[in-house]
């Protein structure tokens, strides 16, 4: 028998391990689309395994007069009726063309036309409706106001608090705007594609009474159409008018995937708020950048100088916003980088001494070959974190790897504790969406005290859509609904 040669040995060698990569790669592959695309699941079971470390026993369950468990439905818990303002609007989801400003057009799933969608802006403690049609998004869409604390069955998941709504079908949202701020609007039915190809807006929440004065504002929103770049629909560079010495709002919104390092420079500035909730006593901030994770927003205050302009810019996207008039600021090579873990004044406040929780979770985002995983699983296979209504829940979030991970929890605020076990010692700081990056550790406090069924995902959405998204659902809240190529409802695609 003739023996291989030393070279044929190698190349079979190489044979084999190009079949065996390969072969982990199909793997992978169909084993993320049986992850993210199953038959049919119910994301309301009550699973009590838990999705962290040291999970609370012995919390009370509700029960009827008879012993069994008290069950809701996610679809049923609705907004109270009250005699508030009533804002209504209509969302008409559907395919067209749209002429970009840089001479190319594009194919774009759009609301009332338009990319982004029309901007909705309400006032605190109005009643809001939105009745949502589909032309003709033959996958369905749905509408997830992004931020908002508002009623289960009003969230806007398909296959969670409601189906995706089919061509020709509608769909009334109603809520209460409670909180001020700076918000937005996104489909989550297939969020991964339907977000890229358009169906987003900005929702803006005005206070009753501001805590800033100020003489105008505008709003920034940048997102990733088909991969371009866009600040305010525009592929150009957006102007602000602003009479010198004038105070201006400049409200900030990363729709796009990637995190974003916001810089502005022709004037001082402070960051008044994060995710739509003020801080306290924000300082001035002079020669500093911010980073922004996908779904953030952040709210800004300068005046603008008697002489010259202010710029604000993108760096991920190359776009910037011009206020003022006269001649443009130097731009700084150096500027230092914004931490809140310092930022503004503390407040006499007693829940941040509290030092007992009713449950703890700890959850580990990380990547596996292709899948984004959160405590080493995917999507549904992951256990939710369960609470009780009334609960104060701890979770420590541990970026692993994988990338920028902005955390996004459906439903609820929470409150940042500490970032790499770093108290934070300036303003409270409360978000609805946490950037992490590698190595980062946070803890954040949740209350428990909207009951529902709430993802929690990372929102850059093309991680979640190879598994970053579990559930964080309250004991006996259960969903007619479900996820999956039978229903056709899959909200993190």
């Amino acid at each position: 028998m003739r023996k291989l040669s030393r070279k044929g040995k190698v190349s079979l060698n190489v044979l084999a391990f190009i079949i065996l990569f390969g072969a982990v790669i199909i793997g992978t592959y169909f084993w993320q689309i049986r992850m993210q695309k199953p038959l049919e699941v119910d994301m309301g079971v009550m699973h009590h395994g838990e999705a962290g470390s040291n999970h609370a026993h012995g919390v009370a369950i509700p029960v009827t007069n008879n012993g069994a468990l008290a069950m809701r439905a996610c679809n049923e818990i609705i907004a109270e009726a009250s005699e508030a303002p009533l804002r209504e609007f209509r969302l008409t989801a559907a395919q067209t063309v749209k002429e970009l400003d840089n001479g190319k057009s594009a194919k774009v799933w759009a609301f009332n036309g338009l990319v982004p969608g029309p901007e909705l802006r309400v006032t605190e403690g109005d009643r809001v409706r939105i009745v949502l049609n589909n032309k003709d998004i033959n996958e369905g869409v749905t509408v997830h106001w992004h931020g908002i604390v508002l009623p289960c069955s009003q969230d806007g998941v398909a296959g969670v608090s409601q189906n995706a709504v089919k061509p020709g079908e509608q769909f009334t949202y109603e809520f209460e705007a409670g909180y001020p701020g700076t918000y937005w609007y996104h489909s989550h039915q297939a969020s991964s594609e339907q977000v890229k190809k358009g169906l987003l807006g900005k929702l803006i929440v005005e206070p009753k009474n501001d805590a800033f004065d100020y003489d105008e504002e505008d709003s920034l929103l940048i997102q990733q159409l088909n991969g371009t770049y866009l600040m305010n629909g525009s592929t150009k560079d957006w102007n602000i008018e602003a009479a010198p010495g004038s105070t201006v709002r400049v409200r900030v919104i990363n729709a796009a995937n990637e995190t974003d390092t916001v810089s502005v420079n022709g004037a001082a500035y402070r960051i008044i708020a994060m995710d739509g909730h003020d801080l306290n006593e924000p300082g001035l901030l002079d020669n500093y950048e911010f980073q922004m994770g996908a779904g953030q927003r952040y709210d800004l205050l300068l005046q603008i100088p008697q002489q010259g302009k202010v710029i604000v810019a993108s760096k991920k996207s190359g776009l910037k916003a011009t206020l003022g008039t006269g001649s443009d600021p130097v731009i700084s090579s150096d500027p230092s980088l914004f931490s809140f873990v310092d930022y503004g004044k503390p407040v006499s406040d007693k829940s941040k001494a509290r030092l007992s929780f009713d449950r703890n979770y700890s959850v580990t985002l990380d990547q596996n070959l292709f899948v984004n995983t959160i405590n080493g699983k995917s999507f549904h296979e992951i256990p939710p974190m369960m609470v009780e209504e009334g609960d104060h829940v701890k979770i420590t979030i541990t970026n692993a790897g994988g990338g920028d991970h902005p955390f996004h929890l459906h439903g609820h605020v929470f409150r940042v504790l500490s970032r790499n076990g770093q108290p934070l010692s300036g303003s409270p700081v409360y978000l609805d969406t946490l950037l992490t990056q590698k190595g980062e550790a946070f803890e954040v406090h949740v209350i428990a005290d909207n009951p529902g069924l709430w993802m929690m995902h990372c929102h850059d959405l093309m991680h979640a859509s190879m598994g970053m998204s579990m559930m964080f659902n309250y004991e006996g809240v259960t969903t007619p609904y479900r996820v999956g190529t039978k229903s056709g409802n899959l909200p993190d695609l």
